[in-house]
């Protein structure tokens, strides 16, 4: 049995930095939420954080739907 440790090492790398910019873009969404929240509690208007926060999200969802289309396909 021969491993290809390249090929298992790039494996790695891109799903460590997929997983890594998913995380960081859920996390940008969150923050944006939490935005809304402190604008309205000071009387505010946050509605550019509100769409940010929600394009963040669309873009988790198709990447999340994007990956299990690779897994169906």
């Amino acid at each position: 049995m021969n491993i290809d440790w390249a090929a298992l090492a790039s494996v790695f790398g891109v799903s460590l930095l997929t997983t890594v910019a998913l995380v960081g873009l859920f996390t940008l969404g969150i923050v944006g939420l939490s935005k809304r929240e402190s604008a309205s509690a000071r009387g505010g208007s946050a509605a550019l954080a509100v769409t940010g926060a929600y394009a963040c999200f669309a873009a988790c969802a198709a990447a999340v739907a994007y990956g299990i289309f690779i897994i169906v396909a």
